[in-house]
């Protein structure tokens, strides 16, 4: 069974590459993250600016195509926050 749905390579964005990655290797599928609202417990690599603004620009896990499980697994669990 075809599971292209877990990755989409937005190609023509007027910021890709966003990240530091291989451009093929980057799922935009997650473009703006999903996990941003679980702060700390996001799983990603992130810091906090001297401002306390949250800094995922570093972050690449919601555009790695292996996370997608992870990623849906978080999202059930805010689900279940709101």
């Amino acid at each position: 069974m075809s599971q292209n749905y877990r990755f989409f390579n937005h190609r023509e964005c007027e910021y890709y590459p966003c990240h530091s990655m291989k451009p093929e290797e980057m799922n935009c599928l997650f473009c703006f993250c999903p996990l941003y609202c679980l702060g700390r417990d996001c799983g990603g690599n992130y810091r906090y600016t001297d401002g306390g603004m949250k800094d995922c620009s570093e972050c690449i896990l919601p555009h790695r195509k292996e996370n997608y499980e992870y990623l849906m697994e978080q999202l059930a669990k805010i689900a279940k926050m709101g």
